[in-house]
């Protein structure tokens, strides 16, 4: 990826754009773009620091302004919480396994698009039931199997957002570069 000044504002409206998504109220559980732009970020940005940059400067700015709309009243969604820190671990482990994809490889975005989202929701799920939060199951397997059952609809929205919104980025970006290509000849 070659920066510009033209690239930068795209992924700076990018970061905004998904933000501003996230807290839109009643959307579907789980239907956000930050994963599918953790993928793209790994795979697509060569400069490490800045593809972490792009998925997590994303959740920060809308937990910002859930915490905002929380403190107003006018959301029961708190943006800051304890062990949220963990989330932005967790997304920070999404865009190195889009290290391993091959921006031009369809059958790798759609891998990704799929580990992805079943990885997050296995280990978030698992830290919600170890960490007591969520609905406090007791430390036992059916209170895991509890936990796991209770995000489903998390995982289900989760799941078809990356799907969604990882062929939006991709094939944008696979487009608007064919563009390029065939205006430079």
């Amino acid at each position: 990826m070659k920066w510009n000044k033209q690239l930068i504002y795209t992924l700076v409206a990018l970061v905004i754009v998904a933000a501003l998504y996230r807290i839109i109220p009643n959307r579907p559980l789980g239907f956000a773009p930050q994963i599918a732009m953790a993928l793209f970020a790994g795979s697509v940005i060569k400069d490490r620091k800045y593809s972490f940059a792009l998925p997590l400067l994303s959740m920060l700015l809308s937990d910002i302004l859930f915490q905002f709309l929380y403190n107003a009243g006018i959301s029961s969604i708190p943006g800051f919480y304890s062990g949220q820190w963990l989330n932005y671990l967790l997304f920070a482990g999404l865009t190195v396994i889009g290290f391993f994809i091959n921006q031009n490889k369809i059958v790798q975005i759609g891998l990704g698009a799929l580990a992805a989202p079943t990885l997050f929701f296995f280990i978030s799920n698992f830290l919600v039931w170890i960490g007591g939060g969520g609905f406090h199951h007791p430390k036992t397997v059916a209170g895991l199997i509890q936990t796991y059952v209770d995000g489903i609809p998390f995982y289900s929205g989760s799941l078809m957002a990356t799907i969604v919104f990882a062929a939006i980025l991709f094939g944008g970006y696979a487009i608007l570069g064919q563009k390029k290509t065939q205006t430079a000849h």
